[in-house]
């Protein structure tokens, strides 16, 4: 229901003054019929996603429902796209080429929600060990909706003119899908796309309200594995080895000074180890320590400074207690994805097409207040030059914000195994949104 409606004659005012677009079909009709659409066809499909997720560069099962829900949709269907990834165009008439994205991988997380439909789904690793699976990050959500917007869009083909590139993304959570759909000629194959859109939904954000920078929307993130060796001795004779759980625990300490000492105190940067193995036994020093580090920050340069610092600091480390140069500690940088910024000028455009379609309240200022990465940023990097616009969507009942407020249950987040959202109002706002940011971007005349 719109909050607030621009006539007619002011939106034209408005365009002819270069500050607005035309008026989108009516979106209380649209809603009506994503609504609708949800209930009857949808949320079944929800459901399924969500009880059947799959690992990073696994979505196999995924995929193909994917492909085959395209195909049924009436879109050109390519599978394989780098790896699992899926491909779904709709040609229709002259206009731009706009690329639309949904993420479709869970996470090796056991759910603990107590749903109905929660996930009970195992699946071999790439690694050959078994893991629980979950949809602990919303991607079902994702894919549910871009079924919504391409059937919704294909049953509006009278109200917009150009081609739209629907990518099922593969491998968001080890963020190398994106990299991997371009290097398998994503661009070269499909047309390189006017526009990108995403969105993500968000537990911190309550249903109902999107949200959408108009600059940066996300930090990069790296990971990196730090192999500490070391000279197994016994424990009781610690002088007559080197022990890499000391070196290692040296490392991890030391590499929290790069935020407090090395990086400006308004550049932001998170420095985390997130796991440390080593050893068998009680009373053996190993001969190895692994370290998995992770590092965010929101400008390339303090992404650059951070990497080199982690670098510096560990090795050091070691040549400090003695580790003999045929015994280097070694950093392996396993992924990285740089700062996801959205277009400023495609952003500012499309906030405005938010506000006025599905109303002025529904759209909230998008404030940083984590330090999370999305690799949607290499389909609009500079590299690429396409614009991009990545929004986030409302997960959360307000009543869950207002309980917890009051001493319920905390909201959980992201990759929690508690982690859970409102399926219908995130699935149908999602769709609505990416519904009109499609109609602006590419009107029937």
């Amino acid at each position: 229901m719109h909050l607030l409606r621009t006539t007619t004659a002011a939106a034209f005012a408005l365009v002819a003054a270069g500050l607005a677009a035309p008026l989108l079909a009516d979106d209380r009709e649209t809603a009506r019929a994503v609504e609708a659409d949800y209930d009857g066809y949808l949320a079944p499909l929800f459901t399924h996603f969500h009880q059947n997720p799959e690992l990073s560069y696994l979505e196999n099962n995924t995929a193909a429902r994917m492909a085959a829900e395209l195909r049924a949709a009436g879109l050109e269907v390519t599978t394989g796209v780098g790896g699992t990834g899926v491909v779904g165009i709709i040609r229709n008439g002259d206009g731009p080429l706009i690329l639309l994205r949904a993420d479709m991988d869970g996470l090796p997380v056991e759910e603990k929600t107590g749903l109905a439909y929660a996930s009970k789904a195992m699946q071999i690793g790439e690694d050959g060990k078994e893991y629980p699976v979950m949809h602990a990050c919303g991607h079902d959500v994702h894919i549910t909706a871009m079924v919504g917007t391409a059937r919704r869009l294909m049953a509006m083909k009278d109200q917009w003119r150009g081609t739209l590139m629907f990518v099922v993304q593969p491998a968001e959570e080890r963020v190398g899908g994106a990299k991997a759909m371009l290097a398998d000629g994503l661009y070269e194959r499909f047309g390189k796309p006017d526009h990108a859109l995403a969105f993500h939904v968000a537990a911190n954000l309550p249903t109902g309200k999107i949200s959408a920078a108009e600059g940066i929307q996300y930090s990069s993130s790296d990971s990196l594995d730090i192999r500490v060796p070391g000279v197994g001795t016994h424990g009781a004779s610690p002088h007559l080895g080197k022990d890499p759980v000391y070196i290692a625990s040296q490392i991890v300490t030391a590499l929290q000074s790069i935020d407090s000492r090395e990086i400006g105190p308004l550049d932001p940067v998170v420095v985390t180890v997130g796991s440390f193995h080593s050893g068998s036994k009680h009373n053996i020093i190993s001969d190895e320590a692994k370290l998995q580090v992770t590092v965010r920050a929101n400008d390339e340069a303090t992404r650059a400074k951070a990497i080199a610092a982690i670098e510096r600091i560990a090795v050091n480390i070691g040549k400090a207690h003695g580790l003999p140069d045929n015994l280097p500690v070694e950093i392996t940088h396993v992924a990285g994805t740089p700062v996801t910024n959205n277009d400023p000028e495609l952003a500012q455009r499309l906030n405005a097409v938010m506000k006025r379609e599905l109303g002025e309240a529904a759209v909230v200022p998008f404030v940083q207040q984590n330090m999370g990465a999305e690799d949607f940023t290499y389909f609009v990097s500079e590299k690429t030059g396409v614009p991009g616009y990545f929004f986030a969507v409302g997960g959360t009942p307000q009543a869950a914000f207002d309980a917890a407020k009051d001493g319920g249950p905390a909201v959980a987040g992201h990759h929690s195994p508690l982690f859970k959202i409102a399926p219908r109002e995130s699935v149908t706002l999602g769709t609505r949104a990416m519904v009109a940011a499609v109609l602006d971007l590419a009107p029937a005349s």
